[in-house]
């Protein structure tokens, strides 16, 4: 059997897990502006409905994983393709974990200020969750999909990296230019949550790589 047919099969032979996959890439999208926006506001009661609204989709996500796993239970595959599956949706209930995290930590550090460099982490997590997104939707064939899909992969790398710059140069920044140490460490807390959903994102584009290389060789 070509293995082209064996990845299908690995995906349901109506793929009936690439709509999973595209739904928590969705929930994700919802998160992730949602967290763009918290950014753009300093009201405390804005920050607190932003984080409603992120935690909803983590919730969601959480049972989408759950239905997921149900499926994966009652199917016929063998235990690799099913762990294949499985690292892939966990991976991304991962990113969507991260987003909640950074919300949370917005409202749990309260900060005075917003500043450019979180704004622009925001924006990163954002456009990483749309490459996600065309890279799930490109799954459902992935011989004739791959350049595709490695582009996506590319893309989410790229940003992951200009996230490290961003971050780096905030640590700089603020141990710079906060004298209070208690101020440095909230600042310095918020910029690691969301440096930290810009590598859950690579982490997604990283298994999703080595998975698709493995099928279409």
């Amino acid at each position: 059997m070509k293995l082209v047919k064996i990845f299908r099969r690995l995906l349901g032979r109506k793929q009936q897990y690439i709509p999973v996959f595209i739904q928590q890439v969705t929930y994700i999208q919802q998160a992730s502006q949602a967290l763009c926006r918290m950014t753009e506001t300093m009201e405390p009661t804005q920050w607190r409905l932003y984080e409603k609204e992120i935690k909803a989709c983590e919730v969601q996500g959480d049972a989408m994983l759950t239905e997921f796993h149900e499926m994966l239970y009652e199917s016929l595959m063998a235990s690799l393709r099913r762990s294949d599956l499985q690292t892939i949706a966990m991976s991304i209930d991962d990113f969507l974990d991260h987003i909640n995290d950074s919300a949370k930590a917005i409202l749990l550090y309260k900060p005075e200020r917003i500043d450019m460099q979180i704004k622009d982490l925001a924006q990163f997590i954002n456009t990483e969750a749309e490459a996600l997104r065309k890279m799930m939707e490109l799954l459902s064939d992935p011989r004739r999909n791959y350049a595709g899909i490695v582009m996506q992969c590319d893309r989410i790398t790229e940003l992951e990296h200009a996230g490290d710059d961003t971050f780096a140069e905030y640590i700089g920044y603020i141990f710079t230019n906060e004298d209070n140490a208690i101020e440095v460490m909230k600042y310095k807390n918020i910029a690691e949550a969301f440096e930290s959903a810009t590598d859950a994102a690579k982490a997604v584009s990283d298994i999703v790589r080595k998975i698709v290389l493995r099928y279409v060789e």
